[in-house]
């Protein structure tokens, strides 16, 4: 028996479903003709993944990007070494010139 692939529009659909309450997870289940263990499954999963966002304080990607501005900066703070230290460098080859 081959496998079946949910997408992930239809878990959520079936998930905001389940959360409501308004039906039972089995009466759920039977509409969209999946298991209600499928269900139970998916919205404790979601559950879940609500938790890690609030806990976090910070929405979905937020950190991700807090560390790549880190990483910018520091970049930036590198090549401006780099630039004082050439221009330091370089007025010392005006003197040797003349």
């Amino acid at each position: 028996m081959k496998r079946r692939r949910f997408s992930a529009e239809f878990k959520r659909k079936v998930v905001l479903e389940a959360m409501r309450g308004d039906e039972a997870v089995r009466v759920i289940a039977a509409r969209h003709n999946i298991n209600p263990n499928q269900v139970s499954k998916w919205k404790a999963e979601a559950h879940e993944g609500l938790l890690a966002v609030f806990r976090a304080g910070k929405g979905v990607g937020e950190s991700e990007s807090g560390r790549l501005i880190e990483r910018l900066y520091a970049r930036i703070g590198e090549l401006t070494v780099e630039r004082d230290f050439f221009l330091k460098g370089s007025r010392g080859l005006d003197g040797m010139r003349k």
